[in-house]
């Protein structure tokens, strides 16, 4: 019985964590500026996601294809603005963004903070 607490106790940290960790750091009036100064702006949902309605002037590259595809993101110094549907997989896609080395990741969160 001990172990079945254990695991519950496990899972609330890790989902609690993951709600933390996925909060915007920017609204979608500052993502709006930092776009129209040229930041780029990138959605990391799914091709299939990204065809049913995207923002306008977004790039698509799907979260689980960014670390091979980083020179698709431009110049590590230039602003980038990340989206996705909810916001968990933008805040995945802003922390490997950081770890590469880009240094104005602002995650947006979700597509519909926009």
């Amino acid at each position: 019985m001990d172990w079945l607490l254990s695991g519950i106790v496990v899972v609330l940290l890790v989902v609690g964590y993951l709600i933390f960790r996925s909060r915007a750091d920017v609204s979608g009036s500052e993502a709006r500026q930092l776009v129209d100064a040229g930041a780029v702006l990138l959605d990391v949902r799914t091709p299939q996601e990204f065809s049913g309605g995207h923002i306008e002037g977004a790039i698509n590259i799907p979260v689980q294809e960014l670390h091979h595809r980083l020179a698709d993101v431009g110049a590590h110094d230039r602003a980038v603005v990340v989206y996705c549907r909810s916001g968990m997989r933008s805040a995945r896609a802003s922390a490997m963004l950081k770890e590469a080395g880009f240094s104005a990741v602002r995650d947006l969160g979700g597509i519909g903070r926009w």
